[in-house]
């Protein structure tokens, strides 16, 4: 199984990257905690990553960090919860967020997530409170949002959130009320858009 790549970015969305080792590109699923710390197309990353085998395919989830790895890890043992929706939960909220729902309970917050409902919210909490009390949260990374250019920064943004299951209607209405126009970075957009879908 692949547990580690390193290469170069041949291709950079929110959703998933290209990564080109030694003339091999690999398609990396990822999610945005993940894109927000990565360099630009043409630079050089390297990705914790999870194989997931099905009978069809076999995908790549790739992470920043091992907590990062471990918490998706950790999501896709819980009943109900496969490798997108995972990748999901952790586009829609920060490690460390989730860290301290988990440990606390927070069915409020977890429900907020698309796809997460009440009952996969306490199912999260009754199977994972335990296991994420046992992680070293110390290393928890801080988002790093750069500040590239994109060509069609809302066209992304509306992309990447209704692959994560909002609906345009309501991802288009939110937009509108950023004035989206304004920002030069799919990354800073998607925070912002995410913060207001969140609340």
């Amino acid at each position: 199984m692949i547990a580690l790549l390193s290469g170069v970015i041949a291709h950079k969305s929110p959703d998933h990257i290209i990564l080109d080792v030694h003339g091999v590109g690999y398609r990396v699923h990822i999610p945005f905690s993940t894109y927000y710390d990565l360099p630009e197309e043409g630079g050089e990353a390297s990705l914790h990553i999870h194989t997931n085998v099905r009978e069809d395919a076999i995908l790549l989830y790739g992470f920043r960090t091992r907590l990062e790895k471990s918490f998706f890890q950790m999501l896709i043992a819980v009943s109900g919860v496969g490798p997108k929706l995972a990748r999901d939960i952790l586009s829609n909220i920060q490690p460390e967020q989730l860290a301290h729902s988990l440990l606390h309970g927070d069915l409020g917050k977890l429900s907020t997530i698309p796809g997460i409902g009440k009952k996969t919210s306490e199912r999260l909490v009754l199977e994972l409170k335990d296991k994420v009390g046992k992680l070293d949260l110390s290393s928890l990374p801080v988002t790093d949002v750069r500040d590239a250019p994109s060509t069609d920064v809302e066209g992304d943004v509306i992309s990447a959130l209704i692959n994560l299951g909002y609906k345009e209607p309501q991802v288009r209405k939110t937009l509108a009320s950023l004035d989206a126009n304004g920002e030069v970075t799919v990354e800073g957009l998607l925070k912002r858009a995410l913060k207001v879908l969140m609340r």
